[in-house]
């Protein structure tokens, strides 16, 4: 079995005075699909923030690599995409604008690439039109057209199937597989009943499996 990219040992989290989660432990290796399960409330979106490195309101240890994160966070987000469960784009800038934006400090992509990443997530003619200007579903999709030019071997994916239409959440789903089946690692939260076979799953309010 290939060597954990990430590994959560014995994580607890309260929030508001209110115990989230404790001693919990998982590793996420490569060529994996995990979901994150649990009612609403129970920690779910600030479980990835703790893991993406957003939220520092926890204790326990994560391990990236096999060494503490915090010993090098440079290659820890460098290597890792986080998609929020808000779209996280700016609603004055263009699909185009956005993209760009996002892509900033990863690697250099042509415009050329980034107007394909748009087209297949269904934004074609989209791609200089304010954001603003776009339903819900359309600045959604601004933000998932980053999955299709992303190359970190871990995703964190909140929600990803928010504001989504049927058509758009059985492209995503195809994506996920594929990413994994190529040796990608995701760790995804959704109230989207996904079904993947030997999908991991890590259930709040009741333990990890």
């Amino acid at each position: 079995m290939s060597e954990p990219l990430l590994q959560a040992v014995d994580l607890e989290c309260e929030r508001d005075e209110r115990l989230l989660f404790q001693n919990l432990s998982f590793s996420i290796v490569p060529g994996t699909l995990t979901r994150v399960e649990g009612p609403n409330g129970s920690g779910k979106t600030t479980l990835l923030r703790i893991l993406a490195g957003l939220n520092d309101a926890w204790s326990g240890d994560i391990l990236w690599c096999g060494q503490p994160r915090g010993h090098d966070r440079e290659s820890f987000h460098r290597n890792t995409l986080y998609l929020g469960h808000r779209p996280g784009i700016k609603p004055l800038l263009t699909p185009m604008e956005n993209l760009r934006a996002l892509m900033a400090g990863r690697r250099p992509v042509n415009d050329e690439v980034l107007a394909q990443a748009l087209a297949g997530t269904g934004l074609a003619g989209y791609e200089h039109v304010p954001c603003r200007n776009l339903s819900a579903g359309q600045q959604r999709r601004v933000a998932l057209a980053r999955l299709l030019i992303a190359d970190e071997p871990l995703w964190l994916l909140d929600e990803v199937f928010t504001a989504i239409d049927a058509d758009g959440v059985q492209a995503i789903e195809t994506l996920l597989k594929q990413r994994a089946a190529e040796g990608g690692a995701i760790l995804v939260t959704t109230h989207h009943d996904l079904q993947v076979e030997g999908m991991g799953r890590i259930t709040l309010g009741g333990g990890a499996v």
